[in-house]
């Protein structure tokens, strides 16, 4: 398959069941959160909830895009995406694999509602850090800042965010709601009874929307740690998009060095203007190798992983030249440049993109575990962040907020934990009821500490194992 040799073909299979397994605990770990509401309201019975997040989760991935994907493909160097080692990619994937699974599996143990968005990240992070001590890489390498700053701030703002609003959304019911719906709206469910048709119809619509949004960013995750497997270990099917006629290139290339043709480089930072010169040398390399034969209409094999370097380097070179205060381009020309590089009709639809069977096997991977080992997380949401019971008015504003968070940022192809958002959700839902006092401190303090460890403990596995891979492979 895809012409490897006998073990590499098997590392291949390793890497992609590793990713599969990591989409499948991520389901189970994170669906708690989409069901806890309309369990512990008596909305919808477990085994009914499960199945149906788990169906919204898999259309959720399915419709989501590939924005976030893409998102997390780019927080490592070039440099290491284009590695032409193949057991140095295996190695690469292997250890930021196993590193989130290993911290998702014990958190879930554990019953804690930890971020495998974090997780993942943490993992991603260590994996550059590492390759940063290698000795092929002369430029040291080793995460792409820009991007995980964007990303850590999306991590960190999103639960805030979840809790004020939570604490606004029942403020602005408890004043508009009338009298009459009010009482069961803010009273406790009373056992193995269900609520009311429409407030039951209020918590499964707002339950699907959180596992739906939960697909398409989280899903998004395990889509692009599958492109990462694919590009690292076969790069000749997968550098770049083979099923595009790479001549449609030459528009591209021809509006972005007219564009750069124009730019005064004497106001710019001396790396900017190194960048002006190395930007202008891939667009000539580009130009050359799009414009010479080629056969059947396709990048040669042996060039597609230097073509996608390229393809990354002109994007990123680009961004940090025109973010320099001494650029002198107008905002049409700015346009020109955004239209040209972007995934739209521009240069990073050759790099940016997910084949179909790709994003079906990561939809099933979540949505089958989705409806698998929910129940820890379950109760420590339901029953151990508040020290009263859910209420509908709580658990309606607590998904509605995560809702609206996750599919915002889904919009803005920024990865930001379910987990988290939820959680802090029904954190402010309680102290909207009856103020912080309404915590349970115990719960609060070990979300919290899971919150913080996270990223240090999921960046020194991921780092320690790929050490460990470079060594034995």
């Amino acid at each position: 398959m895809f012409g490897l040799e006998t073990d590499v073909f098997i590392l291949l299979f390793i890497s992609l069941f590793a990713a599969c397994a990591f989409e499948f605990v991520n389901g189970f770990h994170d669906t708690a959160n989409a069901v806890a509401t309309v369990i512990y309201t008596n909305s919808l019975k477990p085994t009914y909830a499960v199945v149906w997040s788990g169906i919204c989760n898999f259309t959720g991935v399915l419709l989501g895009g590939i924005g976030v994907a893409m998102g997390i493909v780019n927080l490592l160097p070039v440099e290491l995406l284009v590695d032409q080692n193949v057991y140095h990619s295996v190695a690469m994937v292997l250890a930021l694999l196993l590193s989130a699974i290993i911290w998702n599996l014990g958190t879930w143990y554990f019953g804690l509602p930890s971020s495998s968005s974090h997780t993942l990240i943490g993992s991603i992070l260590g994996v550059g850090l590492a390759f940063a001590t290698m000795p092929e890489n002369k430029t040291g390498a080793a995460v792409n800042w820009d991007k995980a700053i964007e990303t850590g701030y999306a991590l960190l703002l999103s639960p805030l965010l979840g809790f004020s609003l939570a604490i606004v959304l029942m403020f602005i019911l408890r004043r508009s709601v009338p009298e009459e719906a009010k009482d069961q709206l803010f009273k406790e469910p009373k056992k193995n009874t269900e609520p009311p048709t429409w407030v039951r119809a209020i918590l499964i619509t707002t339950c699907s929307l959180v596992s739906f949004f939960h697909g398409s960013n989280d899903g998004q995750k395990g889509v692009g740690l599958i492109m990462l497997i694919l590009i690292g270990i076969v790069p000749y099917h997968f550098a770049v998009k083979s099923d595009l006629d790479p001549r449609l290139m030459q528009t591209n290339i021809a509006a972005i060095q007219q564009t750069m043709g124009v730019l005064d480089t004497t106001h710019l930072s001396s790396i900017n203007r190194e960048r002006v010169v190395q930007t202008n040398k891939e667009l000539s390399q580009l130009k050359a190798l799009v414009n010479g034969p080629l056969i059947d209409g396709k990048i040669p094999n042996e060039k597609r992983l230097e073509v996608r370097s390229d393809l990354l380097l002109i994007n990123s070179n680009i961004k940090k030249i025109t973010a320099d205060e001494g650029s002198n381009l107008s905002s049409s020309q700015l346009a020109v440049l955004t239209k040209n590089l972007g995934e739209e009709g521009g240069l990073r639809r050759f790099t940016d993109y997910a084949p179909l069977w790709v994003i079906l096997m990561i939809a099933l991977s979540l949505g089958l575990g989705t409806m698998i080992g929910w129940r820890r997380i379950v109760v420590t949401v339901g029953e151990k962040i508040g020290k009263q019971h859910l209420t509908y008015a709580q658990g309606a504003s607590a998904e509605l907020v995560a809702a609206m968070m996750i599919g915002m940022a889904s919009w803005l192809k920024l990865p930001v934990s379910t987990t988290h958002v939820l959680s802090s959700g029904i954190a402010g839902s309680m102290v909207a009821n009856k103020g912080v006092k309404n915590l349970q401190a115990g719960t609060v303090k070990n979300i919290a500490l899971a919150w913080i460890l996270t990223l240090p403990v999921s960046v020194l596995l991921s780092f320690t194992l790929y050490i460990f891979f470079r060594w034995v492979l």
